[in-house]
């Protein structure tokens, strides 16, 4: 293949894939294109039919642990393909090191941290194994998951073309202290008691003029992905674990849309969370100027690690609306486990990935990552529950994950959920927007994009 070839279908799929991103991503998915092309020119191991299985895994070092130790695993007690694992190449994102990897045919033949909403846009674009086609993987799958979930990951044309492997569902961290000094035991679960704590919390500490005391916080940036952790999220708990898009028709043009942006209108109109962005500043939570925040479970060994004496928190679900009823849905921020089409043998690759995702190894996903694998009932297996009686932060997240969602089957998702974010950002955050125009701007700015 010559590299001027690679180079320059790579940049028109670039193009087509993302036609409405700005001109620095473009730029920089051009670039990332033509590193993969040097590197597919020059080592070309994925496709040469080679003894082994390439895996990417996250570049998280807990994943790296893990994808090191289960690899080790593997090839110490298989004589059939081994395994050579390594974390996904760094850049500005994994999402576009895997797009310039597949323009590139520089793929490796299994990523275990394929985002869901990505797997729609590789499927028709036909670079992943359709995993239904394998022998052994609907009955592993039944096995693993409920219908729900199952549905969940089937995409349009009917097929799967990713395993369900891990959630971090999206849970309120909150201060334990700090709530009680105003009166709630517990932590407010209806948004009037959320707004009520707001108010009360919103103190001048020091008295210099300033309030330095607040209910909440999440992320002002208007980053298509930031919402995930607020609205998207709120929104599961507001619907009963709805849906956006429903077979290419927007489908959140609804009272539970509007009644969550109209909560988080108030609680930056009135100043109950914040509007600073606090990277550059020490965690406030831990410090205790913040009461809560939305977090998955990744958030225990953090506080654990920067907790003082003294310091209380513990997790709930996020708030609803006042009318909600019945358990309370979050979003799962699941991560899956896909093979590419440049897999010489996906046969034999899904003979390694079940192994990976026995229970056994499951369980070891947990210990080592502090991530739950997507396994159902996984409160109820005693392996698992012994664990969570023994660690009783991550209990709550256990819980937690029978009621969880992830993303909706549309090639289009990003776009979508960047108009969503235009929208909350002129609504919630400066307050320009009624919800019920902002939330209706972004429906028919979205049945636009599908369309």
């Amino acid at each position: 293949m010559k590299t001027s070839t690679i180079f320059c279908g790579g940049y028109l799929c670039s193009l087509l894939f993302y036609k409405k991103e700005t001109a620095q991503r473009a730029v920089f998915t051009f670039l990332l294109i033509f590193g993969f092309t040097l590197i597919a020119c020059n080592n070309d191991k994925n496709n040469d039919g080679s003894d082994f299985l390439q895996y990417w895994s996250s570049n998280n070092p807990y994943e790296i642990e893990f994808a090191e130790y289960i690899v080790g695993e593997w090839n110490r007690l298989n004589t059939e393909k081994k395994v050579f694992s390594q974390p996904v190449p760094e850049g500005r994102s994994s999402e576009e090191v895997i797009l310039a990897a597949v323009v590139g045919k520089t793929t490796p033949d299994i990523y275990s941290n394929m985002w869901q909403g990505d797997v729609e846009f590789f499927a028709r674009s036909g670079t992943l194994i359709p995993l239904d086609t394998l022998d052994g993987f609907l009955e592993t799958l039944y096995q693993r998951c409920d219908s729900s979930v199952i549905d969940e990951i089937t995409s349009a044309d009917g097929h799967i073309y990713q395993i369900p492997w891990k959630i971090n569902p999206i849970m309120l961290i909150y201060n334990v202290n700090l709530f009680k000094s105003v009166g709630y035991k517990k932590p407010p679960q209806t948004y009037s008691q959320f707004l009520d704590a707001g108010e009360k919390l919103h103190q001048d500490l020091d008295g210099d003029g300033y309030v330095d005391l607040w209910v909440g916080y999440s992320s002002i940036l208007a980053d298509w992905w930031q919402r995930f952790f607020d609205f998207y999220s709120l929104y599961l708990g507001a619907s009963n674990g709805g849906k956006l898009i429903d077979q290419g028709k927007v489908v959140f043009n609804n009272q539970s849309a509007i009644a969550v942006f109209r909560f988080l209108q108030e609680v930056y109109k009135k100043g109950y969370f914040t509007k600073e962005l606090l990277s550059a500043r020490q965690d406030v939570f831990i410090e205790g100027f913040i009461a809560s925040r939305f977090v998955g479970p990744w958030e225990v060994i953090h506080a654990e690690k920067f907790k003082k004496e003294g310091f209380d928190y513990h997790f709930r679900e996020l708030p609803v609306p006042d009318s909600h009823s019945g358990p309370v849905y979050t979003y799962g921020d699941p991560k899956n486990i896909v093979i590419f089409n440049t897999c010489k043998n996906p046969q034999k690759a899904w003979n390694f990935l079940r192994y990976l995702i026995s229970e056994e190894n499951d369980f070891k996903l947990l210990e080592i990552t502090t991530q739950l694998p997507r396994r159902k009932k996984l409160i109820k297996i005693k392996q698992f529950a012994d664990y969570f009686e023994k660690n009783p932060k991550l209990k709550p997240f256990a819980i937690q994950a029978e009621h969880v969602r992830g993303t909706d089957v549309c090639a289009q998702l990003k776009e979508i959920f960047d108009v969503i974010s235009q929208e909350y950002e002129a609504c919630v955050i400066y307050d320009t927007k009624t919800p019920e125009e902002a939330i209706n701007d972004a429906a028919e700015a979205a049945q636009v994009i599908l369309n």
